[in-house]
């Protein structure tokens, strides 16, 4: 028996085949970019690969942001405003509201992410994969249209700073995002089911 539910794949993968044409339509393609997008057809791999290298690299990435995503959106049905200011567009009655619904995926991921770990353990290796993709795909944001600001590569929450030039904020992007987010997330991890048998192979 797998050490990951059929079920649990199949079902990922049909939902995942529903996300994305919904995704694509409303947002366009370069909406994949946002490394929470693109982190579902990572675990889309590693349900089916059953691999905890996989499992641990979209760890890495997703699950402080997409921990404080959820806080935020939280925070807007308690308080009625957004804590942080990532999910105002959840709110916007622009978008049609089973698109909002879709974004919803947020709150599983983390959930799933963890599950994994626990199950499957943590590869270390996953932080400098982590660290390699988001060295490619933030430069690559940071040249589509500015008022797309995918990845907050022009800004923190969908707001263009104006306090330093943008190629200067991209490249502390490039260095924030393994310092504050990857390598805390990375310690906790191998602290918590981290077991130095690092020996599987992506592909």
């Amino acid at each position: 028996m797998g050490r990951v539910p059929l079920w649990l794949k199949i079902a990922w993968t049909l939902w995942l085949l529903l996300w994305t044409p919904v995704y694509w339509r409303q947002y366009g393609a370069a909406n994949f970019l946002w490394l929470c997008d693109l982190g579902n057809f990572f675990i889309a791999w590693a349900l089916w690969r059953e691999s905890r290298l996989i499992f641990s690299w979209q760890a890495v990435s997703l699950l402080l942001l997409q921990t404080l995503y959820c806080i935020d959106l939280l925070g807007r049905f308690l308080s009625g405003r957004n804590w942080l200011g990532a999910t105002g567009y959840m709110f916007d009655p622009a978008i049609p509201l089973f698109v909002r619904w879709f974004a919803l995926f947020h709150f599983i991921v983390p959930a799933l992410l963890l599950w994994a770990i626990h199950r499957l353990g943590y590869d270390r290796r996953g932080l400098n994969l982590q660290i390699l993709t988001a060295w490619v795909v933030l430069p690559i944001s940071y040249f589509l249209p500015a008022s797309l600001d995918i990845n907050w590569v022009r800004g923190l929450f969908y707001r263009q700073q104006h306090v330093v030039s943008p190629l200067l904020y991209l490249a502390g992007c490039m260095a924030a995002y393994p310092l504050l987010i990857y390598l805390p997330t990375h310690w906790v991890l191998l602290w918590w089911k981290g077991d130095g048998r690092d020996t599987e192979k992506v592909g």
